[in-house]
């Protein structure tokens, strides 16, 4: 089915295979692009030359000039222009690089076609809202996004949102901690029909009962000591656009009641008020906690979660999409290494290694913190390990982790020695090809023992 109109884009694909060109021209143009081809880096910053587009598609090892310097060439000429990286080659360095020099996205081949396709899409898809709104495109699914990923699990979460983002429908988004929640609320508001509009940010946990309803609602002069004028609601502030309410599970039963009534009807009532008051707002709410169990534990009201979970989008937990971390490091490095006006161009492979192998219990934001933090302190142009010192640190010779910070949410120790014992299980399948006996000479353990772990954490052994 081709995409919608207002994403259709003009696409250039690099590659130094013809066959590659015609396949991937074929299934970009059915779904309505224009596509024009390079067989390499010279001929593409011709062909970029004489015409405008929206997105290039490039291999990364070409002869003569290969991806990385193409990119260069490309973002130094339009540092608007979305990049798209192809590789077979899968390394860590090359990732980095891509994503710190601008890259938009990075694939790997062989790739799903339904991914490229959606890929390309988006990369289109932002370029046309950033267009609308006369403003420079960040990497993202909207306008001041930096949501990065190629995991299968992101891919999921992108087509989401493109699918969801079009209508007014109620969205309830599902995550941990860190995981990136108001990023994918502002990609829902800057891919539908309020674009325009206001976007409005409330945390929920951050007001007492009596003040987030006062907020919410507004007041009337003289409601209670202290309401000496009348207060707008954000109801109000947010109309014809949309309201994202974060850590809605923080709400008293008391203004989940009245909440309620407003996500049913649209219209509310003033604390102290006698007149109802109608808005246009689209919901959208988000929670790091299992709604269904606080409704269990009488602490979050049943009707209510049926209405805000018309549409529920859960984000995955960074340790549960590893293969993004390079993308995520390179994207936060290239951010802060211009911030501080620092020549940083990479990691060091152990550096790396321990960025891939710590559990992340702070996901998105404990990593854009560690990398922020490791720029800051390198003196060399290359992030060591001990660079990284402060945050965490994955020592190499024991396999053990150290950590120096608990999240300033708490957590819970259990689960979190659960996710750390499977992490290592699978990371020494990994080193043995999937061997139960050596990996658990490997953990120190029985091969009993951990043939009933891998069965209990659902763990694939080959």
């Amino acid at each position: 089915m081709p995409a919608e109109e207002e994403t259709l884009g003009r696409v250039l694909v690099v590659d130094d295979e013809e066959s590659m060109r015609e396949f991937l021209s074929v299934i970009l143009r059915k779904e309505g692009h224009e596509v024009e081809t390079a067989a390499g880096g010279e001929e593409a910053l011709e062909r970029e030359r004489n015409a405008s587009f929206d997105v290039v598609l490039e291999d990364l090892k070409m002869p003569g000039m290969d991806g990385i310097e193409l990119l260069q060439a490309l973002k130094e000429r339009d540092p608007e222009l979305l990049v798209i990286i192809m590789t077979a080659y899968s390394t860590w360095n090359s990732a980095v690089e891509a994503m710190r020099l601008g890259a938009y996205d990075y694939v790997r081949k062989p790739f799903d076609n339904n991914d490229i396709k959606a890929t390309v899409a988006r990369a289109v898809s932002l370029k046309r809202a950033h267009e609308r709104a006369e403003a420079p495109p960040e990497r993202g699914t909207g306008r001041g996004a930096t949501m990065v990923g190629h995991s299968a699990k992101m891919q999921e979460v992108f087509s989401l949102i493109r699918r969801v983002a079009p209508s007014d429908s109620t969205v309830l988004i599902m995550g941990e901690s860190g995981t990136g929640k108001e990023l994918v609320a502002r990609a829902l508001h800057y891919n539908s029909l309020r674009r325009e509009q206001t976007f409005l940010s409330v945390n929920c946990g951050a007001f007492t009962e009596t003040l987030l309803e006062s907020e919410l609602f507004g007041h009337v002069r003289g409601a209670f000591t202290g309401a000496v004028v009348d207060k707008k609601s954000l109801f109000e502030v947010a109309d014809k656009g949309t309201l994202f309410l974060d850590e809605v599970a923080e709400m008293s039963l008391t203004t989940q009641v009245k909440f309620l009534r407003v996500l049913e009807e649209r219209e509310f009532m003033p604390v102290g008020g006698t007149e109802r008051k109608r808005v246009d707002v689209r919901f959208v709410t988000a929670t790091n906690k299992e709604l269904l169990e606080e409704v269990e534990a009488g602490r979050f009201r049943e009707d209510l979660y049926y209405r805000l979970n018309v549409i529920p989008i859960r984000i995955p937990r960074l340790r549960d999409r590893r293969e993004d971390i390079p993308l995520l490091a390179g994207h936060f490095l290239a951010r802060y290494a211009r911030r501080v006006r620092r020549d940083v161009k990479g990691f060091s492979e152990e550096a790396m290694e321990s960025l891939m192998n710590h559990v992340w219990p702070g996901n998105v934001r404990e990593l854009d913190n560690v990398v922020q933090r490791a720029v800051t302190l390198t003196e060399g142009n290359m992030i060591e390990v001990q660079d990284l010192v402060g945050q965490f640190h994955a020592l190499p010779e024991s396999g053990r982790l150290v950590f120096t910070e608990v999240p300033e949410a708490g957590l819970d120790l259990d689960a979190r020695m659960k996710e750390i014992e499977k992490a290592y299980i699978e990371l020494a399948l990994k080193k043995t090809g999937g061997n139960l006996t050596r990996a658990a000479a490997l953990l120190g353990t029985s091969f009993r023992s951990i043939r009933y772990k891998v069965k209990k954490y659902g763990i694939a052994t080959r």
